[in-house]
């Protein structure tokens, strides 16, 4: 296991949601300490805690590993409509993104 792959992850999925370490440990009952460990590569978490920081995030426990470089959309919830939709948003972005 590759503790930079998952400290630099979880740093940038941190710092996409403008949380602070300090607001992330409270989000997800860490210290700011622990967070900051993480996302420096000197300490890894347990199992349940790798799981509750992918479900925070709405990424896979592989995401936030490395293993996997795409991360997942929740679409629970929602009606077929809605995720065809998202889907075709998905794929003009794709479009455009590789013209």
């Amino acid at each position: 296991m590759d503790y930079d792959d998952f400290g630099e992850n979880l740093k940038r999925l941190r710092k996409g949601q403008n949380l602070t370490q300090k607001e992330l440990g409270a989000k997800v009952g860490l210290s700011k300490a622990v967070v900051s460990k993480y996302e420096n590569g000197l300490g890894f978490p347990s199992f349940d805690v790798l799981v509750q920081l992918a479900r925070y995030f709405g990424v896979t426990t592989d995401y936030l590993l490395g293993v996997a470089r795409g991360k997942t959309v929740d679409v629970s919830g929602l009606t077929d409509t809605q995720i065809d939709a998202i889907h075709r948003l998905i794929a003009e972005f794709h479009r455009a993104n590789s013209q």
